[in-house]
C-alpha cells in the first residue's frame, strides 16, 4: 500500500460489542499440566512497587535510545535499565497502548490519543492529537492498538480507526461498519477483525475484506505471522491457524497450541512466535510452531497473565502482566534451572556420572538423566541430609555426606564409612586402591579390596576437621582449616598414622579459605590473594597474577574449584565470577570474567561449586536451582549498549530541582552550585550487571572506581570550568565512548565582571585617594621632620649651651669654692692673729707697773685689731664668694652701717658669737649685743632666727 487515502468523517451507529474475554473471568482458569525441571532464560521481573505504578501494563515499545516506554493504569512508564520514571496518563485514564517513531512515544488512552517528545533535559512532553476532534469520539472509546504505515500513525478503538499524518499533521477516521477486536500489521499491510464479519484490511484508505470464512467470524484472533509466504492466523483459544480459503490447523500435526488462552502475542525478528496467554504464561515456538518453552509464574515469572508482548533490539522479550512486568532474556549465554517450592533446597556440589546428572544439597543427593531436562530431579533413597562433596574415582561414584561416605551406584547408595562428615577425596599417589578423605574429625583411609571399596582406618594423631587436603606428594598432604590455618601432614607408609605436623603459622588465614590443585600446583586463597606452594623448599610464595583474582573490597569467598579445558581455575568474587583462560599458542593463561555477582549467584559464601557440562557449559549451583553458563556463546555475545546521561538536574533555592538541558553546556549562577547526575546504560540482561566509572574534571581529575553507582551529587562547587565524564562496562566489554557534559559555575555576584570593574574603579580611586593622603602625609611629615630636626638641632645647641654653661657653673663653682677657701682661710688668719693679738696685751698687761714700752706695744696691737685694712680684705674676699650680699642686705635694710654689715658678713659665714668677738676686739657678750641690736635694727619677728634669715637671703 503506497498511500492511504483518507475519507470524510461519517457517523455509524455501531454496536459496542465487547469482544475481549473479560480479565477477571479468565484468571479463574488454572493450567493443569505438569510441572516440569526446565533449564528456562533468566527472567528479569519488577513489581509495581519497583516501578512504583498500577499492576496492570497493557502495551510495550522502544526508543532509539533503547529505553523501554510501557501502557500502565497510571500512565507511562519510562526504564532506562537503571531507574523507572512514571508520566501520568493526561486525562488520568488508564495508559491502554504505546508505539514509538521519529524520537516520540505514541500512546492512546479513554477518548485520547497523541506523542509525547523527550525534550533537552531529559523529561517527556504530552501533546494530543485528538484534542480537535474530541466531539467525534465515542463516550466509551478506548484506544488499544496503535501501528505505523509509511507516514500514518494509525490509532485503533473497538469502535474507530483513526490516523495521523506525521508530515501534514492533521487527524482522520476510516469509516469502519462493525465493532472492531484488534488491529494487526504485518509487513505493508494493516489488517483488523470486525466481530461477526471477518478478516479485513486497509486498501486505498477503505476496509477489503480478506476471509469471511465462519472460523474467522466466530474466533478471536489476536495476532498474524508469516511463515514460508504463508499467513498464519493466531486465535485466543483455537490455536494457529492458514489464511486461505479453508483454514488448516498449523503445524497441521500441533494438538497442543489450541490449550492456551492467548490474549497477546508476537512474532519475533527470527521467525519464532512468542505466546502470551490468560493463566499459563509465556509459550516460546519455533519459526515451524514447536514449543521449546513455557515459562508460568512456577519457573520464575511474576505473574501468569500476560496482556502485553514486546521484542526489544536486543532480542529480549517484554511482558506486559496483570501484576508487574518481566523481561525474558531468551538469547542469554546463561539458563537458569529455578527450585522455587524448595524441594531441592542448597546446591554444595554436582557431577555428571553414567549419563545422570547428581546434584548435592543440603536436602540430599537427586538426579535425572543429562539428556531429559525436563525431566523432573528425584531424590536417591536413602540420600536425605546433608551431601558436601561428589567424586568419580576409578569410575566409582562416591559421596561425602554429613552421615558418612557413600557409594552411589545406579540402583542402590552403599554406606562405607559411619564417621560423621566426609568432606573430601583424593586418590593416593602411586597406590591407585587407596582413597584418603578428609572428615569433620581428621583423616581416614577407603580401599579397594576384590573389586570393591571399603573403610580402612581412621589415621591417628591428627583430629582437625579437613576439608580441604591436596597430596604434594605419596606420604605428604597440605589440610587447610579457614581457622586454624594450613597444616603439612607427614603420613607412615601404611598411612595408619600422623608422623609429622608442620603449621604454617605466617601464612595468612582467612574466612572462606581453600585449597585447590591446579596445573599441578597447590594453590591456597584467602582474602588477600592466592599463593603457590613451592616444593623446592616447602614454602608458599604469593602468586601476582592470580591474586588479581582477589580485592579486599570486592572478596567474598576463597573457594577455588578446578575444570578441565580452556577454563581451568575458577573463582568467586562480589561483583563477578572469574576465572582462567588458556593460551591458544602457549601454555600462559590469563585471566577473565563473567560479571554475576554475588547476590544474583545466592550461593553459599565458601560453598560455590562449579561443574563443567561440555566444552562450553559449566553449571553454577546455588540456594534455589542452579544456572547453566554457555562461555562460547557468553564470550562471541558483543554488549555494546549506549551510555545515557538521564538527566542533569541543580537545586534552586535548596529545594526546587532544575532539569538542565543535556545537548548543551550550562551556566550555573554561584549560589545554584549544587549539580545532580543521573546516567545509565539500557542493558536488560538479569544477571550480568552494569558498572561505571566517573570524574569531575577541574574538580577531581581522577576516576571513580568500577561500582554500580548510576548517579552523584557534587555539592558547594567552587565558581570555575567543569567536565563530568561518565564510562560505563558490562564484565569485561566496555563502552566504546564516555558521556561527558560540560558546565561553568560563575562566580559570586560580588566578583562578577561588572564588580570586578567597579572594584578596578574603587581601587583606582582609593589608590589615588590613599596616595593623596600619603602626599599629604608625607608632606606633613617632612615638615614635622624638619621641624623635629631643627628642634633637635636647637635642643642640641641648648645642650651644648647648657654643658658648656655647667662648666663655666662648674668653673665658677670652683672659683667660689676657691674663694671660699681663701675666705675661710682669711677669717680664720684674722681671728688667730686678733687672738694673739689679744692674747700679747692680756700678758702685757699683767705686768704692773705698766712700762712705757709696753703701753706702746698694746697700742699698736689695738692699731693692728682694728685695722680697717683688714675689713676691707676680707669684704673683698666675702664679696668674690658670695656676690650681692651686702647690696641685698643694704637694699632690704638701708639702716644697717658698715659695723652691721660686716657682722651680717660674719653670721653669712656662719660664725659663732665667740669666733666673732675676736674680729671686733670686744667680748662675746658685746658680740651678742651687736646681735640684739641688729635684730632690731631689721626688724625680725622673734620666731626667726637672725642667722638662719641672713643664710637664706
Amino acid at each position: 500500500m503506497k498511500s492511504l487515502r483518507i475519507f470524510g468523517i461519517k457517523t455509524y451507529n455501531l454496536y459496542n460489542v465487547k469482544f475481549h474475554v473479560s480479565l477477571h473471568v479468565c484468571l479463574f482458569f488454572c493450567f493443569l499440566g505438569s510441572s516440569h525441571s526446565q533449564e528456562l532464560p533468566p527472567v528479569l521481573s519488577f513489581s509495581p512497587k519497583d516501578y512504583q505504578a498500577d499492576n496492570q501494563n497493557w502495551s510495550i515499545t522502544q526508543g532509539e535510545n533503547k529505553h523501554i516506554y510501557i501502557a500502565n493504569n497510571k500512565g507511562l512508564l519510562e526504564y532506562d535499565g537503571e531507574a523507572w520514571a512514571l508520566y501520568l496518563s493526561p486525562n488520568q485514564t488508564i495508559l491502554r497502548s504505546v508505539f514509538f517513531h521519529d524520537d516520540k512515544i505514541y500512546s492512546g488512552s479513554y477518548r485520547e490519543f497523541g506523542f509525547w517528545e523527550k525534550q533537552s533535559t531529559g523529561a517527556l512532553v504530552y501533546n494530543s492529537l485528538s484534542l480537535d476532534i474530541i466531539d467525534s469520539i465515542g463516550t466509551d472509546e478506548q484506544f488499544w492498538t496503535i501501528e505505523r504505515l509509511e507516514d500514518w500513525i494509525i490509532f485503533q478503538s473497538l469502535d474507530h480507526i483513526y490516523t495521523y499524518h506525521t508530515d501534514d499533521k492533521f487527524v482522520n477516521k476510516i469509516p469502519i461498519e462493525g465493532s472492531i477486536s484488534k488491529m494487526f500489521k504485518l509487513e505493508s499491510d494493516l489488517y483488523f477483525q470486525i466481530v461477526n464479519k471477518g478478516l479485513f484490511k486497509i486498501e486505498d484508505g477503505n476496509p477489503l475484506l480478506v476471509s469471511d470464512h465462519a472460523f474467522f467470524t466466530t474466533n478471536l484472533i489476536t495476532n498474524l505471522y508469516t511463515y514460508k509466504n504463508q499467513i498464519l492466523v493466531q486465535t485466543e483459544t483455537e490455536g494457529i491457524y492458514t489464511l486461505e480459503e479453508v483454514p488448516q490447523l498449523w503445524p497441521s500435526n500441533s494438538t497442543s497450541l489450541n490449550t492456551f488462552n492467548v490474549y497477546a502475542s508476537l512474532q519475533k525478528t527470527d521467525g519464532g512466535i512468542v505466546l502470551g496467554t490468560i493463566s499459563q504464561g509465556v509459550i516460546f515456538l519455533t519459526p515451524e510452531g514447536l514449543i521449546t518453552n513455557q515459562i508460568s509464574q512456577q519457573e520464575g515469572l511474576t505473574n501468569n497473565t500476560v496482556l502485553s508482548v514486546f521484542e526489544d533490539k536486543d532480542s529480549n522479550i517484554w511482558l506486559g502482566l496483570d501484576n508487574g512486568i518481566d523481561c525474558v532474556n531468551i538469547n542469554s549465554s546463561i539458563s537458569v534451572f529455578n527450585d522455587d517450592k524448595g524441594i531441592l533446597g542448597t546446591i554444595y556440589t554436582s557431577i555428571v556420572h553414567h549419563n545422570r546428572l547428581y546434584l548435592g544439597t543440603n536436602q540430599g543427593l537427586f538426579f535425572r538423566t543429562v539428556e531429559s531436562p525436563g525431566e523432573d530431579f528425584q531424590l536417591v533413597e536413602g540420600s536425605k541430609g546433608q551431601v558436601w562433596t561428589l567424586k568419580t574415582i576409578d569410575d566409582t561414584l562416591f559421596c561425602g555426606h554429613n552421615n558418612g561416605t557413600f557409594v552411589v551406584g545406579d540402583t542402590d547408595f552403599e554406606q562405607l564409612s559411619e564417621l560423621l562428615g566426609t568432606w573430601c577425596f583424593k586418590s593416593v599417589p602411586n597406590q591407585p586402591s587407596l582413597i584418603i578423605q578428609g572428615n569433620y574429625s581428621g583423616l581416614s583411609v577407603l580401599e579397594k579390596v576384590t573389586g570393591q571399596w571399603q573403610f580402612r582406618n581412621k589415621i591417628k594423631n591428627f583430629d582437625v576437621s579437613s576439608k580441604f587436603v591436596e597430596f604434594i606428594s605419596p606420604t605428604e598432604v597440605l589440610i587447610d582449616h579457614e581457622y586454624k590455618g594450613v597444616y603439612r601432614i607427614s603420613l607412615d607408609k601404611d598411612f595408619t598414622q600422623v608422623s609429622k605436623i608442620h603449621q604454617y603459622v605466617d601464612l595468612e588465614k582467612g574466612l572462606y579459605s581453600s585449597l585447590a590443585k591446579f596445573k599441578g600446583q597447590v594453590y591456597y586463597a584467602q582474602q588477600k590473594g592466592i599463593w603457590k606452594f613451592q616444593m623446592e623448599n616447602n614454602t608458599f610464595q604469593k602468586d601476582s597474577l592470580l591474586s588479581q583474582m582477589y580485592s579486599e573490597e570486592t572478596y567474598s569467598s576463597g573457594k577455588l574449584s578446578v575444570t578441565e579445558g580452556e577454563i581451568g581455575l575458577w573463582s568467586f568474587n562480589k561483583n563477578s565470577v572469574d576465572f582462567t583462560l588458556q593460551g591458544k599458542l602457549n601454555e600462559n593463561y590469563r585471566l577473565a570474567s563473567i560479571p554475576i555477582t554475588s547476590d544474583s549467584r545466592g550461593t553459599m559464601a565458601g560453598y560455590e561449586n562449579i561443574l563443567q557440562l561440555s566444552d562450553d557449559e559449566y553449571l553454577l549451583g546455588f540456594t534455589q536451582g542452579y544456572m547453566v553458563i554457555n562461555y562460547d556463546k557468553f564470550s562471541k555475545s558483543k554488549i555494546d549498549q549506549p551510555l545515557n546521561l538521564t538527566s542533569i538536574k541543580y537545586w534552586e533555592n535548596g529545594k526546587e530541582s532544575v532539569f538542565l538541558a543535556k545537548d548543551q553546556p550550562a551556566v550555573l549562577k554561584n549560589k545554584f552550585n549544587n549539580i545532580h547526575f543521573n546516567f545509565s546504560v539500557p542493558h536488560f540482561e538479569k544477571y550480568f550487571s552494569s558498572e561505571y566509572q566517573f570524574r569531575l574534571k577541574g574538580f577531581l581529575e581522577d576516576w571513580t572506581a568500577w561500582g554500580s553507582q548510576n548517579e552523584i551529587t557534587y555539592s558547594n562547587l567552587a565558581s570555575g570550568d567543569y567536565e563530568f565524564q561518565v564510562r560505563a562496562r558490562i564484565g569485561e566489554s566496555y563502552q566504546k565512548s564516555s558521556k561527558s557534559f560540560i558546565f561553568t559555575v560563575e562566580r559570586p555576584f560580588s566578583f562578577s565582571n561588572l564588580m570586578l570593574i567597579v572594584y578596578l574603579l574603587t581601587s583606582i580611586v582609593f589608590f589615588l585617594v590613599i596616595h593623596t593622603i600619603y602626599k599629604r602625609y608625607y608632606k606633613k611629615q617632612k615638615i614635622e621632620l624638619k621641624r623635629k630636626a631643627n628642634q633637635e638641632l636647637e635642643l642640641k645647641e641648648l645642650e651644648s649651651e647648657q654643658e658648656l654653661m655647667q662648666v663655666k657653673n662648674e668653673q665658677l663653682k670652683q672659683d667660689i669654692e676657691t674663694k671660699n677657701r681663701e675666705l675661710a682661710v682669711s677669717t680664720m688668719s684674722l681671728i688667730k692673729k686678733n687672738e694673739f693679738l689679744n692674747s700679747i696685751k692680756e700678758e702685757l698687761q699683767k705686768s704692773k707697773p705698766l712700762q712705757a714700752s709696753s703701753r706702746n706695744v698694746i697700742k699698736i696691737i689695738d692699731k693692728n685689731i682694728n685695722n680697717s685694712d683688714d675689713w676691707k680684705i676680707f669684704e673683698e674676699a666675702f664679696n668674690n664668694a658670695d656676690k650681692d650680699f651686702l647690696k641685698k642686705m643694704k637694699s632690704k635694710h638701708n639702716s644697717l652701717t658698715p659695723n652691721d654689715l660686716r657682722l651680717s658678713a660674719y653670721l653669712r659665714l656662719n660664725l659663732s658669737s665667740k669666733e666673732i668677738a675676736p674680729l671686733f676686739n670686744i667680748s662675746t657678750k658685746s658680740v651678742e649685743v651687736k646681735r640684739y641690736r641688729l635684730r632690731k635694727k631689721m626688724d625680725l619677728p622673734r620666731e626667726i632666727g637672725l642667722a638662719d634669715y641672713i643664710l637664706e637671703i
